[in-house]
């Protein structure tokens, strides 16, 4: 069993697994989190939220983002500078569209998140842009 620095666990999920949970996720979810797609800028439930908690993956449920690391990005998606952990993103160079750009991705249940950018604010430089749809928000 593999365990990050914060204590969630990060065994990646078997198939099986990934498709039970992923059973009740609408057409547009399974486009975005399984097939790599990405919402419409503008569109996304979680752009303008202000509340403070954490962002999970919306299949597997592992903490990505805090509340404290998001930012207004001006680019019509939730933006945030670091995420919850270290150990909570997976790095996947994506070369599709005729430029590479690096996608990030749950690491326990390999959905789609979004992609990472180093024109980031302070005091990281990234801009780890994300789909809302690939999120569920807790309050803390």
């Amino acid at each position: 069993m593999s365990v990050s620095a914060s204590g969630y666990e990060l065994t990646p999920l078997t198939p099986s697994q990934v498709e039970e949970m992923s059973a009740d996720l609408s057409a547009e979810e399974r486009r975005v989190l399984l097939d790599h797609g990405t919402e419409h800028p503008f569109c996304g439930t979680l752009l303008d939220n202000k509340k403070e908690g954490v962002y999970h993956c919306r299949l597997c449920d592992l903490p990505l983002f805090s509340s404290n690391s998001k930012f207004d990005s001006g680019t019509g998606w939730p933006s945030f500078f670091q995420p919850y952990d270290k150990e909570h993103i997976r790095y996947i160079e994506d070369t599709s569209l005729g430029m590479t750009r690096t996608e990030i991705r749950c690491p326990r249940c390999d959905s789609h998140l979004g992609h990472v950018f180093p024109d980031g604010p302070p005091p990281t430089g990234q801009r780890y842009c994300l789909n809302s749809i690939a999120m569920v928000f807790r309050d803390q």
